[in-house]
C-alpha cells in the first residue's frame, strides 16, 4: 500500500484523525507502515476498510481524491494544523491554491447581508481573488453567486460527503461553480451525511484554505464565529461587516469588530488587508535583501509595545504585563486585536507568538 492509499484508509476509519495519526507515523516511519501496523481497520460503517472501493466510487462520481502525499494537495491546508487526511474534489483542484478569501455568514441572512456578500464577492473576484465559502444557504450562497456573476472562480467546502450533497437547494449552484473553473470539496468519505459534528470540521478547512476571513452577517451564536475563531488561531486576518446595532443578525459581526476585527465597508477595506498577503513572498525577499518593507504593518502604540516582545516561540500574557507595564486587561485586549488582524497566534499556556510568513 502506498502512503496515498494509507491516508485514504485512515480517513475511512472512525478513530483516527490528523492529530492521532502523527505519532503513529513517527513511530512507524511512514503512513503506509503505520497502516500496516494499525490493528483497528474498521470503517465508520462498521465493516472492513475498503480503499479500492473508495477510489472506484471517486471515479464513478467524477471526483479526485488528494492527500498530503500528493503534489496538488493545497499548501495552505497542508501547512495548517489538523490538515485533512483526504480531500475529495469535484472540479479544478488548482483553484484551491489560488489567492483566496473566505466570505462567511448566517444561513438566515437578510436582504442587506445578501446584498453586501454578493457585492463583496463580485468585487473580490474582479480583483483576481478566489472566493471561498461553505455552500450553505444565505450568505455563503450569495457570496458564491456574486463571484460567478463577475466571471470569477469560487470554491465551496461541504459539511457532508460529495455524494451526500447538502443542502440540496444549492446543488445547481455547485454544478455552475465547477463548470466555471471552481471546485466543490469535502474531507468526508463517501456516505457521510451532514450532522452537527461535520460543520465545525468543515469550518476548519475554510479557515485553513483562506488567506483572510470576512464575516458578513451573523448572530452571536453562529458557526461563523467558529470559523473566525479558527482563522484567528491560524493567524489569518479576521474582518467583519458592520450592521444595524439593533439587528440580532449583525450582533456577532459587531462583537468581532469591537474585539479587534478589521471593519469592512467595501472591497477596498478587504484588499487593504489581503493585498500585502498576496505579495508575502516578494516582501520576504525584499526584507532578506536588506530593503525596507513598504507594506510593514502599522501598529497602535500599545500594539507596538506588545509586538516588541513577541517572537516565534511565544510569550505569556503575564510576562507581557511585566515587560510593557500595561494592565492585564489591556494586554488581553491588545492580544485579541493583534490576533484578529492576523499578526499573532494563540498558543497553549496563555501565550501568544508571531505569525510566520
Amino acid at each position: 500500500m502506498t502512503d496515498r492509499q494509507a491516508y485514504v484508509a485512515f480517513n475511512l476509519t472512525e478513530r483516527i484523525g490528523p492529530a492521532r495519526l502523527a505519532p503513529l507515523v513517527a513511530s512507524s516511519g511512514s503512513v503506509a507502515a503505520a497502516w500496516e501496523a494499525y490493528p483497528h481497520k474498521v470503517s465508520r460503517a462498521g465493516g472492513e476498510v475498503d480503499v479500492e472501493r473508495e477510489f472506484a466510487l471517486a471515479e464513478k462520481y467524477g471526483v479526485e481524491i488528494f492527500t498530503p502525499a500528493d503534489e496538488m494537495y493545497p499548501a495552505r491546508l497542508k501547512d495548517a494544523p489538523g490538515a485533512p487526511l483526504a480531500l475529495y474534489v469535484r472540479g479544478d483542484v488548482a483553484a484551491l491554491s489560488k489567492p483566496m478569501v473566505a466570505l462567511v455568514g448566517t444561513r438566515r441572512s437578510s436582504q442587506y447581508g445578501n446584498s453586501v456578500a454578493s457585492s463583496l464577492a463580485y468585487d473580490l473576484a474582479s480583483a483576481g481573488w478566489c472566493v471561498l465559502s461553505g455552500l450553505a444557504l444565505g450568505i455563503d450562497a450569495a457570496s458564491h453567486k456574486g463571484a460567478l456573476d463577475a466571471g470569477g472562480v469560487t470554491v465551496g467546502v461541504l459539511g457532508s460527503a460529495l455524494d451526500m450533497f447538502y443542502p440540496e437547494r444549492n446543488r445547481d449552484l455547485a454544478k455552475e461553480m465547477v463548470a466555471k473553473g471552481g471546485a466543490v470539496v469535502s474531507q468526508f468519505a463517501f456516505g457521510r451525511s451532514a450532522d452537527t459534528t461535520t460543520f465545525p470540521i468543515r469550518n476548519h478547512v475554510v479557515a485553513s484554505l483562506a488567506e483572510g476571513v470576512v464575516a458578513v452577517e451573523c448572530p452571536r451564536r453562529s458557526g461563523t464565529l467558529i470559523t473566525t475563531s479558527m482563522a484567528g488561531d491560524l493567524g489569518r486576518p479576521v474582518m467583519a461587516v458592520p450592521g444595524r446595532v439593533d439587528s440580532r443578525m449583525s450582533a456577532g459581526c459587531l462583537d468581532l469588530i469591537r474585539n479587534g476585527a478589521v471593519l469592512v465597508r467595501n472591497v477596498d477595506d478587504v484588499l487593504e488587508v489581503l493585498s500585502p498577503l498576496s505579495l508575502a513572498s516578494l516582501t520576504k525577499s525584499n526584507n532578506d535583501a536588506g530593503r525596507a518593507d513598504p507594506k510593514a504593518p502599522a501598529y497602535s502604540p500599545q500594539e507596538a509595545m506588545v509586538m516588541l516582545h513577541v517572537d516565534d516561540a511565544g510569550i505569556t500574557l503575564d510576562d507581557l504585563v511585566l515587560k510593557t507595564s500595561l494592565t492585564m486587561s489591556e494586554v488581553n485586549q491588545v492580544a485579541l486585536s493583534l490576533r484578529m488582524k492576523g499578526f499573532v497566534r494563540f498558543l497553549p499556556g496563555n501565550r501568544i507568538a508571531s505569525v510566520l510568513v
